[in-house]
């Protein structure tokens, strides 16, 4: 495996660093540095990403055939780093990352035709519906049903920590189709239009009681909604098999540059803030702290490289996922405690209007310290969602070490 890069490669990251110079505004910038969650107005994710549409860099993991750069594995790679070493604001990974795929793979060339292009251009908003009270980790035991009636199901559930459900036109959602046999035998996967009667969105105050735009997390209840079978990716009870192609997508996150800025960020403000008289950075248990983050960010960005290496062959992700998962979601933690740390005293204070959008009110402390608290809290999902890092650990067991 050659990690160097060629004198192409570089270019191309130059590239790209110059296109995030142009085009991430210094507005769009404050907005994210003030936000816990990672989202902002909808407007201004709509623009980022209309933005990245227009240069035809939207989609860098789409096939050239539905409107992919056709770059190769390591473009990919430099494009994700780049960005997330930039602070930029991530497209809405649910229908570019998760659902986009799915019905690649799945879907009848009607529905390519239909929800690709918009997903593409960003003319509509995903967000997905797995969880249900009672159900998480064990998404098998989910019980959403879908009664068939003539050309239709007939809808009736809930599904709960469905991120930005508020902003979205569409959810892909797994539903129960059979109660015969075993559990995973009778899930079905569908697509639902979130303007369909009988759909209700009620948001999930958190203990930040984050409101708009930072307010994420919302239950979504189901009253007879009536949703054609068209809608349906894949065949009717083969959901469980759509659902694990697409966590595959959800779980192969690139880490590594995100986690480099986390660490450079925390060495600028163990730079400024004092410990014992001295400055932060020279204190000895802290510097190990800092410097053990390093290594296993190297660790991680390494093991990116080689599966980087697998997809440059024509190889699936598979299992391999979880691992970088199970890192890379500890590794967000750990990087938010440690800021957290670093910033001390100043990370205590909670003022939301701080936080707030245009917000001219001055915060208690440096410009770094009021949202590292509240980052740090809305991290402690990230071990969660996408399937949890215990689950990921029986994965990795069985399926790589074969135990």
């Amino acid at each position: 495996m050659d990690i160097d890069y060629t004198a192409e490669e570089i270019a191309f990251r130059d590239e790209v660093r110059a296109f995030i110079a142009e085009n991430h505004t210094a507005e769009v910038k404050a907005k994210s540095a003030k936000s816990m969650t990672g989202y902002i107005d909808k407007e201004d994710h709509i623009a980022w990403q209309k933005a990245l549409y227009k240069k035809g860099w939207i989609a860098p993991n789409w096939p050239v055939e539905h409107g992919g750069p056709g770059w190769s594995a390591t473009q990919k790679y430099i494009y994700e780093t780049e960005m997330m070493r930039a602070g930029t604001l991530r497209p809405v990974a649910f229908g570019l990352k998760m659902v986009a795929p799915v019905i690649m793979e799945f879907g009848t060339e009607e529905q390519k035709a239909k929800y690709l292009p918009d997903i593409l251009a960003t003319n509509v908003w995903w967000c997905q519906g797995y969880s249900e009270p009672g159900s998480g980790s064990d998404l098998a035991s989910l019980q959403t049903r879908a009664i068939p009636d003539g050309d239709d199901y007939i809808v009736n559930g809930s599904k709960i920590w469905t991120t930005m459900a508020q902003r979205a036109d569409l959810i892909f959602c797994l539903v129960r189709t059979s109660t015969e046999g075993k559990r995973q035998e009778g899930i079905s996967f569908l697509l639902i239009d979130m303007k369909t009667p009988g759909i209700k969105v009620e948001p999930i105050v958190l203990m930040d009681q984050t409101e708009a735009p930072n307010q994420e997390v919302n239950q979504v209840f189901f009253q007879d909604v009536r949703v054609p079978q068209a809608n349906r990716i894949g065949k009717e009870n083969d959901g469980w098999t759509v659902a694990k192609y697409l966590l595959e997508f959800e779980r192969g996150n690139a880490y590594a540059g995100g986690l480099q800025g986390g660490v450079a960020k925390i060495r600028d403000i163990a730079k400024q803030e004092r410990a014992d008289g001295g400055r932060l950075i020279d204190d000895p248990a802290f510097a190990a702290k800092l410097a053990q983050l390093e290594v296993t960010t190297e660790a991680v960005q390494f093991t990116e490289l080689r599966t980087l290496s697998a997809l440059g062959a024509g190889q699936r992700v598979g299992a391999s996922s979880s691992i970088l998962k199970c890192q890379g979601s500890s590794m967000v933690q750990e990087i938010g405690e440690l800021t957290v740390e670093a910033t001390a005293y100043y990370a205590s204070p909670f003022d939301r209007g701080v936080l707030d959008p245009g917000a001219n009110v001055e915060p208690i402390g440096p410009a770094y310290a009021p949202a590292a608290a509240g980052r740090y809290f809305n991290q402690r999902k990230a071990t969660i969602y996408g399937g949890s890092n215990e689950v990921q650990h029986e994965i990795v067991a069985k399926r790589i070490l074969g135990m």
